[in-house]
Parts: C-alpha cells; structure tokens; sequence
C-alpha cells in the first residue's frame, strides 16, 4: 500500500442509488456517539444539485453533516464533478480527469486525524471511479474489510451474489452484507402508497442468507430524507471491532 492510512471499513453497494450513504452517515453517527475518533472518506462524487450559492454534492454534505462539520467537505470528498455520469465520463465533460493518485492519498491524510475511517465508494463494486480503476481497485489498494449495501428488492440476490463473487475474486475480505429498502418499506411493512409490501422484499433476507457465504449483518430502511428507521439494527453491531478484524463481531449489551 503506498500510503499509510488508519484502520477503516469500505462501503460499496450492489448498485447505485442502494443507500450507501444512508448508511455510511448512520455508522459515522454511531462511532461518534461512542467516542470513536472517526473520518468519512467518499474519494469521488459526480452529479451535483443547484444550491443557492452554487453545486450541492448531496452524498458529501450527508457525510458532512455526520462528522458535524468537524473536518472540511474537500478532505470528505477531495473530487467532485457536476454530471450524474460515472465518475471519469463526468470529470471528461468538464475537460478533466478524475486524479487516481488523490484516491488514495486523499484516505492517507486521515491517518493522523481519526483512529478508524470509513470509506463510501461510488456506485458499485466494478463501477468505474477513474480511467484505470474500478471501486475494487481502491479497495484493494486501501485493504478494509467491505461492507456490502444491498437494494432489498427484487433482484437482490443476484446482484449480491454477484458482488461477493467479484470481492472474492480479488482477494476482498467481507465483513458483512446490509440489506437496505429506501422505501422504508423494510420498516413499515408498507409501500409509500400504503399497499403491502412485495414478497421479494419479505423473503429475500431468507433466501440470500441460504446462498450466500457472507453474513447480513442487518435489514433496514430508510426514509427519503436518509434517515434510517430501524438504526438499532446497525447499532446493535461492534463496527469498530469489525473494522479492525474483518470479521462479525456483536456489540456487548
């Protein structure tokens, strides 16, 4: 690794769109209230929303936001690009590119600030995040423990399936899968129209749980303002011990 960074957990997801900030903020939140000395690190973001003083990255001021502003948003996330594209096609629309070298650096200035790291990447494990480098590139390269955010719906099991394959292929440890609806529908136990929920949703904890090696560490939901309703399940977990060992480790009651 040519950079030295402090001891972290990396957050990728079965897809876009998934709820790995959602999550990511939620853990942070939890860390924090614990006294962890904790960073977030998202090493790039593109597509950005009109704010009144300019761009609004939304996913790197929830970030933000749950380190209480304590850090600056640059060092959060050191590369932002205004298209909703893949990372390098949005950074060739403004005549850039996304700098693979900043990647990794940019997780190494937090090895003096924070005791643990938590690193949200883009999109999904083989999306693009650079020219040369998938996610699973970086994680590699930074060497944590993944976590896996998984859409609760249906298609769940085959895209998650899928991306333990591909961390397995490359040598990634998995600390464990989060299922996640952000409908909140995981909560509730109804849509946002108020009909009940689709059976994929009720038994895909069950069936992936069955297929697959990694453990689901939780089922949640979130509400479409990102916050998480059933935040026991997350804090149920020891995250600071799984980030450290890579492994499932339960929280002392």
């Amino acid at each position: 690794m040519p950079h030295p960074v402090p001891t972290g957990l990396f957050v990728t997801g079965t897809d876009t769109g998934v709820g790995k900030t959602a999550v990511t903020s939620a853990i942070v939140r939890i860390l924090r209230a614990d006294g962890i000395r904790v960073g977030a690190y998202k090493p790039v973001a593109s597509g950005a929303e009109r704010g009144p003083t300019g761009p609004v990255w939304s996913d790197a001021e929830i970030l933000h936001a749950a380190l209480d502003r304590t850090f600056p948003i640059e060092r959060i996330c050191p590369q932002r690009f205004l298209a909703p594209l893949a990372p390098p096609v949005a950074a060739a629309e403004e005549g850039k590119r996304v700098d693979r070298e900043l990647l990794r650096s940019g997780a190494a200035w937090w090895q003096n600030q924070v005791d643990l790291l938590v690193v949200e990447g883009a999109g999904g494990l083989l999306s693009p995040i650079s020219e040369d480098d998938l996610v699973a590139d970086l994680a590699c390269d930074l060497g944590y423990p993944l976590l896996i955010v998984a859409r609760l719906g249906l298609g769940a099991i085959n895209h998650t399936l899928l991306t333990v394959e591909a961390a397995h292929a490359r040598g990634l440890r998995i600390a464990g899968i989060v299922m996640n609806d952000a409908t909140a529908a995981a909560v509730e136990g109804l849509s946002p129209e108020g009909n009940p929920v689709d059976l994929a949703t009720h038994s895909n904890p069950r069936e992936l749980a069955k297929r697959c090696p990694v453990p689901i560490l939780a089922v949640i939901g979130h509400s479409s303002g990102g916050d998480l309703l059933a935040g026991g399940e997350l804090r149920r977990m020891d995250w600071s011990s799984l980030a450290r060992r890579g492994c499932v480790q339960p929280a002392s009651e």
